[in-house]
């Protein structure tokens, strides 16, 4: 069972939204779904904890949001086809990603 994060987490989370960007404090790279090897099953976007809620349905390709990504193992445990890995050269999301999360974020409000 997934635990639930605390208002607090979920306030800094709405906060890496606003901001865009990671926390300051997160040594680790974050994560990314090499989507040829995906099978779109969501099992990572279930797994990932609510307090980061960096996983995504994007369509036809599961996501990681970088700067929502603490670059903890928590989505790579659960994928079934070991198609997540570390990002070390990630780049920022793009605007229209942005702005899905941001409507996904104010209809959970």
């Amino acid at each position: 069972m997934k635990k639930l994060a605390s208002s607090a987490a979920l306030s800094e989370r709405a906060e890496r939204i606003a901001r865009r960007s990671r926390a300051d404090n997160w040594k680790k790279p974050p994560r990314r779904i090499e989507p040829s090897e995906c099978i779109t099953c969501d099992s990572c976007l279930r797994g990932c904890p609510a307090e980061f809620g960096a996983v995504f349905d994007r369509g036809l390709d599961v996501v990681i949001v970088p700067e929502l990504c603490s670059g903890c193992p928590a989505c790579v445990l659960e994928c079934p086809v070991d198609c997540i890995y570390v990002d070390e050269d990630w780049s920022p999301t793009d605007d229209a990603m942005w702005n899905h999360i941001e409507l996904t974020a104010e209809s959970a409000a």
